[in-house]
């Protein structure tokens, strides 16, 4: 009996098992995804990780090293302690981003389904939609133009502090026809900046300065 074409080529499909996404773990030394290929899980303690353009790629996470992300890449989760992290454009992860010591930055057309969180580590967002809230305890934060945060923002109080000086005050920043859904609360002293364009919940723990240029007022 002669099968058609696509009977054949659909009993191959099933009989052919499913190339499972390469999953890729070290201790020392970076790792590279490279531009266009799909691949599981990426973990090292001490290096950095690079996802190349329009890679996908499952949990991102590294104790010491940076993570970079190309343009149209995807991931499920980023997560690093020394070591910042940086998004290009059309960039999108389907959860948590989370650093310790280090800076988060996402580039135009970005799209972050969790949370940002950093404890000493800047945060900057482009043209970028947020589902969740953005946390820090002594990072700066810049919502910029025309981003969208789900969840709202919280700066946390420091559990210590051992310096003599007077702690600096992060500089928080809401940009030109940027939204904040949800609450901005601050449980330390922050500056805060919300152009004249911006949309923003209730504010909590700080008096919000309007401006109405490109840029807000330096300190």
């Amino acid at each position: 009996m002669k099968l058609a074409p696509t009977t054949v080529l659909l009993l191959l499909c099933l009989s052919t098992p499913a190339l499972a996404a390469q999953d890729i773990s070290k201790v020392n030394g970076g790792i590279t995804a490279e531009a266009g290929r799909q691949y599981g899980s990426l973990d090292t303690v001490n290096g950095g990780i690079s996802v190349g353009e329009r890679a996908q790629v499952g949990g991102v996470e590294t104790v010491n090293g940076g993570i970079t992300l190309a343009s149209h890449a995807s991931a499920r989760s980023l997560s690093t302690v020394n070591g910042g992290i940086r998004a290009g454009q059309q960039v999108t992860v389907a959860g948590d981003v989370e650093t310790v010591n280090g800076s988060v930055f996402f580039d135009r057309g970005s799209q972050v389904a969790g949370s940002i969180e950093t404890v000493n580590g800047g945060i900057g967002l482009v043209a970028t939609r947020l589902d969740k809230r953005i946390e820090t305890v002594n990072g700066d934060i810049t919502v910029g133009v025309g981003s969208h945060v789900g969840g709202g923002i919280r700066v946390n109080k420091p559990s210590f502090n051992l310096s003599m000086r007077p702690a600096r005050k992060p500089r928080i920043v809401i940009g030109p026809n940027a939204v904040v859904d949800g609450p901005l609360e601050f449980q330390r002293e922050v500056v805060l900046y919300v152009h004249t364009s911006a949309r923003i919940g209730p504010v909590s723990g700080a008096t919000a300065q309007s401006f109405s240029t490109d840029t807000a007022p330096q300190d």
